[in-house]
């Protein structure tokens, strides 16, 4: 079972057992005084999760706090979910950098578990929203309602006015259904008869899909894959994490029943505000710049690549790497950085060529080449 922070917030180390389940998910973690290690060129890899030493403070950091608070989301969060650390830091990444995640893992790994118990952990509304064949658009962003009292229509709102969106099995609905969450993941807003109606801040959607089943399923376009800030894969939880899950559920934990568990809030808005005004803050050099914008040129050019990353994938990984950095409690952003969430930031915007996967080769290939291949600045 994956290690769960101290009572200092403080995560467990990134070789701890169950940090790193496969090449896709294993992580890569960092010391307070330094970057995460770089990525061998066989497994570029996330972050799992800190160090086992706190992250270093800066005298006057009035955003220390939050950056407790948000690492203590991983020991609340494992009350519920076992084994998932890495993912949790993922998703506060992604809050941190106002964006949306998509979850890929088969089912039964506790995908929806997890986003409940993240969104109680940080007091923010939650809802579910199970996408299927016959669900229409006005189902997720709501629509204009007739009032036979009045004699005039009333606008009633969708689920997609919350804080955290579950999108569950969104590959499930047709492109029209899936096509109806793109202004609200950009522009933050929702147009219903020409009126545009803001979404509450903080606003996130996190997206749920299945990789093995692809029966009844429609690809996610391009598009809507690029407005997605990360794409975490959820894995298969190492033998003692599932061992850990099954005598929980022995001894009456109900995954309906956070309060029964434990589960407790740990962190606020007021502290997501607080990082991400600290994120702000974190120094970017020229040079590292340079070297993001390299890397996302060079998915491009690979031969194997239809579609490579576009300007708005690059400054995601700025954005992420940024975060990350902070997270770990740096002032800049390092090349490593950046290695460590090239992997979850870039992957999904990848589109290879038809030739290229009927002969194996994936996105994470790619990746793993291009940062062997691309300078690291000095």
């Amino acid at each position: 079972m994956t290690e769960t922070p101290d009572s200092t917030g403080t995560p467990p180390p990134a070789d701890a057992p169950g940090d790193q389940a496969t090449p896709a998910s294993g992580p890569a973690g960092a010391s307070a005084a330094s970057a995460p290690p770089a990525p061998t060129e066989a497994a570029p890899s996330p972050p799992a999760a800190q160090a086992s030493s706190q992250p270093a403070e800066q005298p006057g950091d009035d955003a220390a706090p939050a950056r407790r608070s948000l690492a203590a989301l991983r020991t609340e969060v494992g009350k519920a979910v076992v084994g998932q650390d890495a993912i949790v830091t993922g998703l506060v990444i992604a809050l941190l950098c106002r964006g949306h995640v998509l979850l890929e893992g088969v089912p039964g790994v506790a995908k929806t578990l997890l986003v409940r118990t993240l969104s109680h952990t940080v007091s923010l509304d939650f809802k579910r929203v199970q996408f299927t064949p016959d669900l229409m658009p006005g189902d997720v962003t709501g629509s204009l309602v007739y009032d036979a009292r009045t004699a005039a229509f009333s606008f009633r709102a969708g689920p997609v006015f919350t804080n955290l969106l579950l999108a569950d099995e969104i590959n499930r609905t047709p492109p029209k259904t899936q096509s109806s969450l793109l202004e609200a993941m950009e522009e933050r807003q929702v147009t219903v008869d020409g009126e545009a109606r803001a979404l509450p801040e903080p606003f996130m959607v996190i997206a749920t899909q299945n990789p093995v089943e692809y029966e009844g399923t429609y690809p996610l376009p391009e598009a809507q894959l690029d407005r997605f800030l990360m794409k975490l894969p959820v894995p298969l939880p190492e033998r003692a994490a599932e061992v850990d899950v099954v005598l929980r559920h022995a001894a009456g934990f109900t995954a309906r029943d956070l309060e029964a568990a434990g589960v407790r809030a740990a962190a606020s808005v007021a502290d997501l505000d607080a990082g991400r005004e600290a994120v702000a803050r974190v120094s970017v050099s020229r040079e590292v710049a340079q070297y993001v914008v390299d890397l996302c040129r060079a998915t491009r050019e690979a031969p194997s690549v239809s579609l490579g990353v576009s300007p708005r994938g690059a400054t995601a990984l700025l954005s992420t790497s940024r975060a990350w950095a902070w997270m770990r409690g740096g002032t800049f952003v390092t090349p490593d950085d950046v290695k460590a969430l090239a992997e979850w930031t870039l992957g999904h915007r990848i589109q290879m060529r038809a030739e290229a996967e009927l002969e194996g080769v994936t996105s994470a290939a790619v990746l793993q080449s291009v940062l062997a291949s691309v300078p690291v600045p000095r």
